[in-house]
């Protein structure tokens, strides 16, 4: 089984690298979005296994975005260009199972995070 994942962030250039890339790599990338509300929308029709959440979204805090979708999706991976250190409060307090630095992205380290093998 493929795992389903839907990708938030708002630079459609990064949201098309990363797609193609964790795709080419087993995932299943359901569906993009670049705001909370398409994130909302997504994660409600299309239940994903995880949602990758970048965690500054313009005028949108990620971390807001994810308690918005946690609900409706099995795990939210917070994403960023940003150390994880930077946020280290933030996450901890965050119904995210994690975060992925957007240099160490991979499906790999998506299956990592969440507990998930790969097939």
């Amino acid at each position: 089984m493929r795992l389903l994942c839907v990708i938030v962030d708002d630079n459609k250039p990064f949201l098309e690298v990363a797609r193609a890339m964790l795709e080419r790599q087993g995932l299943a990338v359901v569906g993009v979005a670049a705001n909370g509300a398409e994130a909302q929308l997504l994660a409600r029709e299309l239940r994903p296994d995880v949602a990758l959440v970048d965690i500054s979204l313009g005028e949108e805090s990620g971390f807001d975005v994810a308690l918005l979708i946690r609900p409706y999706v099995g795990h939210v991976v917070l994403i960023s260009s940003y150390a994880e250190d930077d946020y280290a409060d933030l996450l901890a307090a965050s119904p995210a199972a994690g975060f992925i630095s957007k240099t160490e992205l991979s499906a790999d380290a998506i299956f990592r995070l969440v507990g998930t093998a790969n097939g």
